[in-house]
């Protein structure tokens, strides 16, 4: 009788587990981008740890320092355990506003998102300011296919 009553308390947490929206399938729209641009770049977090956000949003600042704003569009896009940068509350917020503020566009990948939410039975709070995509790699390719070079700091 233990296997049914671990299965009655399986359905019971899937139960309490929130449902995200459905996300539309296919791929999202490109970033805006100023009628400047010359370069764009897709940055790939998919590495826990403070150290990679920090090497993420540093190399975000410095190619937006080396190009300008208006020259360069620049996509962070967050998966696996980098989606932990997106969480609301993550103590980089105020250097990804201020990075959002110049144009940067922070994406986070749904699928990473509710593999969290199943696996801890807790939800994940979104920083307001991330795009959520329904997958991280598809969205890296499709900016590839759209001229952005995807590097992995």
């Amino acid at each position: 009788m233990k296997w049914l009553d671990a299965a009655i308390i399986a359905v019971g947490v899937a139960a309490a587990v929130p449902v995200l929206a459905q996300q539309p399938v296919g791929p999202e729209p490109l970033p805006e981008e100023s009628a400047f641009v010359e370069h764009r770049l897709t940055l790939q977090l998919s590495d826990g740890g403070e150290g990679k956000q920090s090497q993420v949003l540093n190399v975000a600042y410095n190619v937006l320092t080396y190009y300008g704003p208006d020259k360069v569009s620049i996509d962070v896009v967050t998966f696996g355990q980098g989606i932990d940068l997106l969480r609301d509350g993550n103590p980089n917020v105020e250097r990804i506003s201020s990075l959002v503020s110049q144009g940067v566009h922070f994406d986070i990948c749904m699928n990473s998102v509710e593999t969290f939410e199943r696996n801890t039975g807790k939800p994940f709070p979104l920083n307001p300011l991330a795009h959520p995509v329904q997958a991280g790699v598809p969205r890296i390719m499709t900016l590839a296919e759209h001229g952005y070079t995807t590097v992995r700091p």
